[in-house]
Formats: structure tokens, sequence, C-alpha cells
């Protein structure tokens, strides 16, 4: 859930900190206050569209800082972050996103500098928004069949899993027929082009290593001098009249002679008689090299020349010879296929009708669970339906299937259809105008996919709007029912909902130093009383009025007893 959230510098906000608990949270003031504000900041905090507008006035960047707690070990921000290389310690999420006032944003996650996408991704399972014209996924048709596989995930999951396994292979056989299926021209670009790339690497004869023992070779030469000399040096002062090896073995006479005489001697006169016998031995093995050393102009020409050859095939097949071979035994196989294609192509697409008869049993069984889940899903939503005063609503999950028509996920389009109306025919979730009742068929739907959709916290940005009486009420009780799975954070101008608050935070806008400030006032019991007396009556409050508060909050904490 969010815990913290710090937001510097932005809009009317000059510097705001607040802490958020478990359950629901209503945030409610006066309009203006800067409640909708508060939800901007934190829809830029999870990757929304950023603006310099956003940046108070007078100042050089806004700052916007997040703090989640995640307790679920298995929670699909866990393995996101993961995907993108973050580490998180203790199940924190810290989520920073600074706006500076040429526009640019800077998006931090547990301090890993990330592109407003990797922010985005993460967000999006960390926080659900939902606003008066902003109902996300939900309105979305494309991604209705995400949602109905996530409410039916135990049977459809498993399912889709095998589909992709044959999907794939047909998806690789198309791709290949496809490119053989070109037309001749470009085919026989295609076969001169890597023939002669073929040839050219065949003609090279190369060896695996070939290039690492020439430059080696190649070192050797190039400073045969050096070594000559360094050899020669080396053999004189061992080898020769008064040199060391001389001298080494005049010492182990003396030592041996020692040794003959006092036994304390004869470990150290073995010593240096195996060492000198040692050196002896190099010695001779230095001379032998001498006479073998034999510098030859000519080959250190053609050690270059293969070199260079080399080179040349590296910069067009790669930067190793086991690369250039590897790319030289694949088009190899290409050759083999362009020059037989008809014989392929023939091959090819008797795998690929086998592939479709496959594909067309796997989708068919999704298809079959899909539509057994979405028989439960619509029971379910009118359920929520009628709980919410609209028993007369009509809603439909309309599965369209083609069975030549194959994607990752199956062969089937999902889609909401409802009808509010008695008599009216179903139309698409996505065309319903009301927006009252817009709101209710979203909270239904909402409080059956929160506990699906796996997000930490729930943002209901005035979907109350437009309702009033008993069906406000119900939205009320509807929207703390969401909370009791997921944290919910929602700003309401409904007296009905603030009452179910767990915590109920006042927003309000003061002037100070001649500027426009936000401040953030967490509500004890009696100011609660007060507050939703003000959103009772408006601006005069009666004893009526608190008394009507006060009635809404003991009906509030005995449905909390219930629920």
């Amino acid at each position: 859930m969010l815990t913290e959230l710090s937001i510097r510098n932005f809009a009317i906000i000059e510097s705001l900190s607040v802490s958020f608990t478990k359950g629901l949270t209503v945030l409610t003031g006066e309009t203006g206050a800067g409640k909708s504000i508060i939800i901007d900041a934190i829809h830029l905090l999870v990757g929304g569209r950023g603006s310099a507008e956003f940046v108070r006035h007078g100042e050089d960047k806004a700052e916007i800082e997040g703090l989640f707690f995640i307790e679920d070990p298995n929670h699909p921000s866990k393995a996101k972050a993961a995907e993108f290389g973050i580490e998180i310690e203790d199940g924190m999420i810290v989520l920073r996103r600074d706006i500076a006032a040429n526009g640019k944003s800077v998006c931090r996650i547990n301090g890993k500098l990330v592109t407003i996408a990797v922010l985005r991704e993460v967000g999006s399972t960390l926080i659900d928004i939902h606003g008066q014209h902003e109902h996300q996924e939900l309105m979305d048709e494309t991604r209705h069949i995400n949602l109905l596989d996530q409410f039916g995930s135990e049977e459809i999951l498993p399912a889709i899993q095998e589909y992709r396994q044959v999907y794939r292979s047909f998806e690789q056989t198309l791709k290949k027929l496809n490119s053989l299926k070109l037309n001749e021209q470009q085919m026989a670009h295609r076969l001169d082009l890597i023939q002669f790339q073929h040839d050219e690497i065949l003609s090279a004869n190369l060896m695996m290593n070939e290039d690492v023992e020439l430059l080696e070779e190649r070192r050797k030469l190039a400073n045969f001098e050096r070594i000559f000399e360094s050899i020669q040096m080396s053999y004189n002062a061992l080898h020769g009249d008064q040199q060391g090896l001389d001298w080494i073995g005049l010492a182990m006479d003396n030592l041996q002679t020692a040794a003959e005489l006092d036994s304390e001697y004869k470990t150290v006169a073995e010593a240096v008689a195996n060492s000198f016998y040692m050196i002896e031995d190099a010695a001779r093995t230095i001379r032998n090299h001498l006479d073998s050393l034999e510098y030859d102009p000519q080959r250190l020409l053609e050690i270059e020349d293969r070199l260079n050859e080399m080179n040349q095939l590296k910069r067009k097949y790669g930067k190793t010879i086991e690369e250039i071979l590897e790319y030289a035994s694949k088009i190899e196989e290409e050759i083999e296929t362009l020059q037989n294609k008809e014989v392929h192509i023939d091959q090819m697409e008797k795998e690929l009708a086998s592939l479709k008869k496959d594909l067309r049993i796997e989708a068919h069984h999704i298809t079959q669970i899909r539509k057994k889940w979405a028989k439960k899903l619509t029971k379910l939503i009118h359920k929520e339906l009628k709980e919410l005063y609209m028993e007369k609503a009509v809603f439909e999950l309309k599965i369209d299937s083609d069975l030549d028509d194959f994607h990752k996920n199956g062969v089937d389009k999902v889609e909401f259809y409802i009808s509010t109306n008695p008599g009216e025919p179903v139309k698409p979730l996505s065309k319903i105008a009301s927006g009252g009742e817009l709101s209710r068929i979203m909270l239904a739907l909402k409080s059956i996919f929160s506990k699906h959709q796996g997000v930490t916290s729930i943002i209901f940005d005035e979907v109350d709007t437009g309702v009033s009486g008993r069906v406000a009420q119900s939205i009320a009780e509807k929207i703390y029912n969401v909370s009791t799975d997921s944290q919910v954070l929602c700003i309401s101008h409904l007296p009905q909902v603030a009452a179910m608050a767990d915590t109920h935070l006042y927003i309000a806008k003061v002037i100070k130093n001649g500027r426009t400030k936000t401040s953030v006032t967490p509500l004890s019991a009696a100011e609660k009383v007060k507050e939703i007396g003000r959103m009772i009556s408006g601006v005069e409050i009666t004893e009526l009025t608190k008394q009507h508060a006060e009635e809404l909050l003991q009906m509030a904490q005995s449905m909390k007893t219930v629920t």
C-alpha cells in the first residue's frame, strides 16, 4: 500500500507530506482546495504524462515521492522490478519523479534512474486510478479479455500456456514460409549474395584460434632482436670462464669439502649442488634456443597479410573466427533451402496445416473455458449491480471467436455489453453515457476485479458524481467493500462515502504571504461530524445537520461491524 506521499512545488502545493493507512481513506474539502491536485501528483508518480505547467510558479522543479510497502511476497510489482534490475529490500518500493520547469522529468525507483516507461510499468502494479472520465482498462474493450482471464486465471491461464507453445511454433513456421514466398527477383538476389559470402568464407580456409596463434607468432618476430639479445646475454652470464656457472661450481666444491668435515653443512651443500645442475641444464637449453633462433622477414609479411584477410572477414561476418564459421554454417542451410525452395515450401505448408489443426483444438478449449467463467462473472456482476440499485440492468459478456484468426491469447474477442434501461438493447460498455450509471457499473466491476488485479492501492477520483440518496449509500458501501481487499483513496463530495472512511483527510486552501497553499489535516471524530455536516448542508451547519452527520457515522460503523 501507499504509506507516505511527499509533494514539493507542485501546482499550488508548496510542501506537503501525507501518511496513508490501510482501508478506506476519504479526501474531502471545498472545490478548488487541491484534492484532485494530490491525485494528479500520484498519477504522475506512477508514470502519467508530465508538463512544466505542474511546476509551482517561480520554482525550478516539482518533486513527488511515494513510499509503498508490499506485504505479499508474490506481488506482481516485485517481479516487474526484478525484470528491470531494481532491488526491493524489506518489501519497500520508493518511487520518485522530478519535473523541471523546462518540462523534463527525472524518474527513480529505489534510487535507481529509470525511464518514464519503466516507471509506468512498475507503477501500474501499485496503483489503479479511476476518475470521473478515466476508467482505464474497465472502459477499454481491448483489455476486457485480460480481465476475464484474470477472473478465471486458475483454469484459463494454464490452457493459454499450452496454446502458446503451439502458437510459437506456428508463428516461426509462418515467418519462414512467408520469407520463402518472396518474389523471384528478391530470392535470386538473396541467393547470389549469400552464395558469394559463403564462397568467400570457405576460400579463406579459416581454422579455429588461428588468429590467436598468428598474433603470438607476429609478436615474437616483431621483437626478434630484443629476444635474441636477451637470450645471448643470459647465456654469456651463465657460461664461460669466470661466469656465473663457474662461481656456483666453485661454491659447490667448497661446500662439499666442508660437509665432509662437518655434517652441519651437508644440507646447504646439497641445495647448492642441485641448483648448479639445474642452472647447467638451463644454460644448455638457452644455448639450443640460440642455435635455433632465425629471423624470417618474409614470414612476418605473410602473417600480416593473413591477419588482414581475417580482419576483413570479421568486419563483415563476425567478431571472432568462431562467429564467422557459425555464420557460414547458417547461410549454408539457407542456400540449400533457397536452391530447393519448392520442396521446402511444400513441407512447411504441410507443417503449418498440422499446427493449425492443433491450434484450433487448443483455442477451442480456451474458448469453452472462457465461456464457463464468463457465465460466473456475469452472475456476479448482476448481483453487484442489484446492490447498487441497478436491478433492471442487463449485463452481457460477449465472446466472438474466429478459428482462423490466431493471436497470443487464442481466437477470442471479449467485450462487455450492458443495457441500463428495460427494453433497450445491450451496447458496448465503452458507449455508456450517463456519469452516474457509469460510476455504478465501474464500482460493480471494480468490486469483483480488485481481488484479481493485484494492485496495491486503488484511487477513486469523484467517481460518485451524479448520484444521491439510496444510490449514494450503496456506492459508499461498495467503495468500502473494495477497501477490505485493497487500500482505497477516494475523493468524494458524498457525505455517505465520507462517513464510511477509516481515515478522513480534510483538504484546505490557505493564503500565506500572498501565495496560495494546500494543507492536509486528518480529522478527529468531532471534526468528522462537522465536515460531514458541511457536506450535507453547505456552509451553515445546524444542530439538525450535526445529528444527521452523527447518524450517518453510526450507520456506517454498524455496516462495517457487520462486514
